[in-house]
Formats: C-alpha cells, structure tokens, sequence
C-alpha cells in the first residue's frame, strides 16, 4: 500500500527553522517525483518544492529558504525551512507523482497520492 506520512511541523518564531519530513512506504521514492504542497488559511494550495532525478525545484517565494533533499536509504524526503516568515504559515503536503516533464511540477492532478499534511505555524 502506498502512503506518505508527512511530520516535523510545529510553531516556530519569524527567522526560525523547522525540517519537514515525507516518510514514504509501498515504493521507492527514487522512482516518483515528491513535491510539498502548502495551504495557508483562505488560499487555495500551492506547490512549494519538487525532486526528482536529482532535479530540485522550488517556488520563487521559498528559494534560497527552502531545502528539498531525499534519503533513500530511509526512504523520506525532507524539507528544510529557514528563515522562516509569518506567510509561511500554513498546512504542508508531499505527494507522489510519476515522472513527469519538470514544468508540471506544480500541477496539482498529476500527483495521484497525497501525505495527511503537517502544520507549520510562524508567530511571534
């Protein structure tokens, strides 16, 4: 059975850190693209950072913050978050797509099994 288990979300402070963590089982991460999704309050969900084939995207809004990376001895793709801001508030998603042409990353229908989300919440 496939499934994602998404963890390491919590309340940090604005300029804070938190490393998200994407726990897969029933495949092996290094044959799907992983994407992480977010969703704050009121927004629609946006992607947020995508890996695949040593390939590493992110959106214009997390780079040079954000960190993406897999372990595939462990089988889990992580998210490394610094400097965080109060909009990066928000529920955050991994998902499993097929591989698919790096410009789709973001499109949301092409991932086809979704992690149960974590909350990260950044406040003073």
């Amino acid at each position: 059975e496939v499934q994602l288990q998404a963890s390491g979300g919590g309340l940090v402070q604005p300029g804070g850190s938190l490393r998200l963590s994407c726990a897969a089982s029933g495949f092996e991460i290094d044959d799907y693209g992983i994407g992480w999704f977010r969703q704050a309050p009121g927004k629609e969900r946006e992607g947020v950072s995508f890996i695949n084939v040593g390939r590493k995207f992110y959106a214009d809004s997390v780079k040079g913050r954000f960190t993406i990376s897999r372990d595939n001895a462990k089988n889990t793709v992580y998210l490394q978050m610094n400097s965080l801001k109060t909009e990066d508030t928000a529920v955050y998603y991994c998902a499993r797509a097929p591989r698919l042409p790096f410009s789709l990353w973001r499109a949301q229908p092409h991932y086809t099994y979704w992690g149960q989300g974590t909350l990260v919440t950044v406040s003073s």
